[in-house]
This record gives structure tokens, C-alpha cells and sequence, in this order.
């Protein structure tokens, strides 16, 4: 599990791809302080396992595979060597919670639809996949290329988020130019929520089985 909360930008060193999915290295430092292999990182809100580590150009560097079907559902695909990465490592049990709940399982890929500065902050605006919108609510959660945020407002087709100015300048958010793609991770609780309610095995079944 991850919180959203950006530990380091990354750089693309190189995304191998083969037949069935892409080989992805990236250079990092932070991330990578007692990493082992097998240990989750959120590349851009997208959970990776470690699958090996080494060194370019004097920086420390982890590898990790996509499969076909991360490369179809996410932007990682279209990452190339130089690119900054938003990198996060799990969260340890002792870790301080700082975001939301996010599982680095991407749900959609949004695309950036305007971005409006203001005097502090910068208002950014994305399009929101329709088979999403149901569980984007506004003061709601939500990861942007793992960046946790607060949901200004919403409609059916799009959403609002607000960035201040330690976001612009930590993250990959600060630079995502109008019609770029970025991943999306809606808030799980809402989903398990609608799951358990359209199972119909609400407060009545906990309540039998209380009695067993």
C-alpha cells in the first residue's frame, strides 16, 4: 500500500520492450535506500516490483517488468529514457500516513484538460474516464500519477485539483502539459462500498452471522 505521498522524482534510463511487455530501469536514490528485490515502488501511482538493481552514470538504478496489459492501462507505455517518474516505496507499518489509501492499481488514464494559475497555487483540470466518475466525489480523494489530492470539483466527463506550490515542484504534476496523459487511482473505500451494497448482503447478513 502507498499514500500518494511522493518521496523523489525519478529519471527514465531505459524501457526495453519484447513481446509480451517492456523491461523499465529507472535511476533513483531515495527510493532505492535498502531496497530489496521483490520490494513495491509506485512509478507514476503504478505499483512495480524490484526486480533488479545496478548504476548509470553515477546514480543508482532499479529495473522492473511490465506486463502487456500494464503498458495497455496505464502511461507508463509511453515513457522514454530522460523522462521524470514520481517514485514512492511502499508504506512501512511504522510509516507516517500523510496521503490516502492508494494501492498503486491504476484505474484509467486521464488526460490533461486546462491548467489555470493562480497567485499560490495552479488549478489543473483532467478528464475523467466515464466508468470512473461515479467514485470521484468533490472534497474526495484521488491519485494522480500517484499524487494524492483533494478533488475540487467534478463533473461527469472531467475533475478539478488544485496544486500548491511544493507539489508543482516535487512532483511531475508541475510539468504535465495540456493533452498529457496521466494515471488515475480512485479512492478503493467507494468501491468496496458499491461492491458490498450491490451484493445486497448488507447489515442484515453481518447480522446473522453475529448470531451464529
Amino acid at each position: 500500500m502507498f499514500t500518494g505521498i511522493v518521496e523523489e522524482l525519478g529519471t527514465v534510463v531505459a524501457v526495453r520492450e519484447h513481446a509480451d511487455g517492456a523491461r523499465l530501469t529507472v535511476a533513483a536514490d531515495t527510493v532505492l535506500a535498502g531496497v530489496r528485490l521483490g520490494d513495491s515502488i509506485a512509478v507514476d501511482g503504478c505499483c512495480l516490483t524490484v526486480a533488479g538493481t545496478g548504476e548509470h552514470d553515477g546514480r543508482t538504478t532499479w529495473t522492473a517488468d511490465l506486463m502487456a496489459e500494464t503498458l495497455t492501462r496505464t502511461s507508463l507505455g509511453g515513457r522514454r529514457p530522460g523522462d521524470p517518474v514520481n517514485l514512492e516505496r511502499a508504506l512501512a507499518a511504522d510509516g507516517r500516513f500523510g496521503g490516502h489509501v492508494v494501492q498503486g492499481h491504476v484505474d484509467g488514464v486521464g488526460t490533461v484538460l486546462a491548467r489555470t494559475p493562480g497567485t499560490q497555487w495552479e488549478v489543473v483540470d483532467v478528464a475523467l474516464p466515464p466508468e470512473l466518475a461515479r467514485y470521484v466525489v468533490a472534497q474526495g480523494s484521488i491519485a494522480v500519477d500517484g499524487v494524492s489530492l483533494t478533488v475540487v470539483g467534478v463533473r461527469d466527463d472531467a475533475f478539478t485539483v488544485s496544486l500548491i506550490p511544493e507539489t508543482r515542484a516535487r512532483t511531475t504534476l508541475g510539468a504535465r502539459a495540456v493533452g498529457e496523459l496521466v494515471n488515475l487511482e480512485v479512492d478503493v473505500l467507494s468501491k468496496y462500498v458499491e461492491r458490498h451494497l450491490a451484493s445486497g448482503t448488507g447489515r442484515g447478513t453481518a447480522a446473522a452471522g453475529a448470531t451464529r
